[in-house]
């Protein structure tokens, strides 16, 4: 079975409060018969559609297919959330490349959120950007670790945006008993993701990239010419720019034994009306410290957005069922709320939890696998594509010089021996430890 038609309609996106309050965007045409481009960019996500933006405003001649719509994956359902940093913090960076290295990838990193929220104004996107994202600590010695590396981070790296939040700060905050503090980055922010992906999209057309969607890609002919074969047609090319993410499947094995797809779901309550100040007391986001991680922010029209859960197979389970145990968790008086919405999607990680950027054949790139920290660094990454096309490889080549390493037991048996591993950390998250 392939993840592009497990749980979704063909074309459709799913029924989130995102697609419900997305700015409409008319399709494009899916490709029918053989074109030419520069560059084919394959996958309609932030990082495909950053990719053929840069391309096309440095003047290549660009082609994007999308087997959905534009924005149809994990781009359009996540939490929306903008950090900073990559998936490792600071210190596991240090000692996996140096501390010069990790400087690079810290700058690097703090360059994808200055390119999401350029973008957004730049493009006039209406993507509602909001500073503010929490991290929220359940225990104290949690609270003295997120306090301690913050300390660090404005001592060693120049960062002073985050704010320490101790147990009446956070209570105030976030109305939940849960939590014993924190912190809070005012650099860092939160977005409506699909209405990114869709004024990506529109900003790349408007720069002369040919956008085909419903475009299902069922192979690549490798060479010095690479041809993309569709099953309505084929894109001779220069390039392929691989931007797939979890819905890679078989496409390319190199890069598939390196990247897990998982799924990850979220709900949107009601509208909680005169509630919803005594469940987040200002407009930020807020991820707890769990291994398997909640994650939530209100809506502006007053609904809690909620994430939380995971699975590894094709089939979404019951979302709604999935989400509600960690939310009323954390919020107890939330336990008959009613839920309007609940969808799924599909992203993608490596065992080291950095991005895997590889160069899986010639005259071919692929980045993917940001590990639930993607809406900034994926769309970095589509950039750092296009200069490698364009002979910059400097980014590019940084974080390929990374590789993740391959899942045990290959493409075969990643899935059994994630959810083995994925089971015990749950467990974990369960007892408390």
């Amino acid at each position: 079975m392939n993840l592009l038609h497990a749980n979704d309609r063909p074309g459709e996106y799913p029924r989130s409060w995102y697609a419900a309050t997305a700015t409409p965007a008319a399709p494009h045409p899916a490709l029918e018969g053989s074109t030419r481009a520069d560059v084919c960019v394959i996958g309609g996500g932030y990082t495909g559609l950053s990719a053929a933006l840069h391309l096309a405003e440095a003047g290549l001649d660009v082609v994007l297919v999308e087997a959905h719509r534009a924005g149809w994956g994990a781009s359009g359902r996540n939490g929306g959330q903008v950090g900073q940093g990559q998936r490792r913090d600071q210190d596991d960076l240090e000692r996996m490349v140096g501390r010069a290295r990790a400087r690079a990838l810290w700058d690097m990193a703090a360059e994808s959120v200055a390119l999401v929220r350029g973008l957004i104004d730049r493009h006039a996107i209406p993507a509602d950007w909001r500073p503010g994202v929490a991290v929220a600590c359940r225990t104290d010695a949690e609270v003295a670790a997120a306090q301690a590396y913050a300390d660090r981070l404005g001592r060693d790296y120049g960062y002073d945006r985050i704010e320490r939040l101790d147990l009446g700060r956070i209570r105030a905050l976030i109305g939940s008993p849960r939590f014993r503090g924190g912190v809070l980055d005012h650099g860092s922010g939160h977005i409506h993701p699909l209405n990114f992906a869709l004024g990506l999209a529109r900003a790349a057309a408007q720069a002369g990239a040919r956008i085909f969607e419903r475009t299902e890609v069922s192979g690549i002919a490798p060479g010095a010419k690479p041809v993309v074969r569709t099953r309505g047609g084929d894109v001779a090319c220069d390039h392929v720019i691989l931007a797939c993410n979890g819905y890679l499947g078989r496409l390319e094995p190199r890069v598939a034994a390196k990247v897990m797809p998982i799924n990850n779901f979220i709900v949107a309550t009601e509208p909680l009306g005169d509630r919803a100040a005594d469940i987040l007391a200002e407009p930020v986001a807020v991820a707890d410290t769990k291994f398997v991680v909640n994650y939530w922010r209100l809506s502006p029209d007053g609904r809690l957005l909620f994430g939380g859960g995971e699975s590894y197979g094709y089939r979404f389970p019951d979302i709604e069922a999935t989400v509600r145990g960690p939310m009323t968790e954390v919020y107890p008086q939330l336990a008959g709320v009613g839920i309007d919405h609940a969808w799924g999607g599909t992203l993608a990680i490596t065992m080291n939890r950095m991005p895997a950027f590889q160069r899986p054949q010639p005259n071919v790139l692929s980045a993917s696998a940001c590990s639930g920290h993607g809406v900034a660094l994926s769309t970095l990454a589509g950039k750092l594509m296009a200069e490698a096309v364009a002979g910059r490889a400097a980014g590019f080549d940084l974080l390929a010089s990374m590789p993740p390493p391959g899942f045990p037991g290959g493409a075969l048996l990643r899935w059994p021996l994630l959810v083995m591993a994925m089971t015990w950390y749950s467990m974990r998250d369960r007892l408390g430890v």
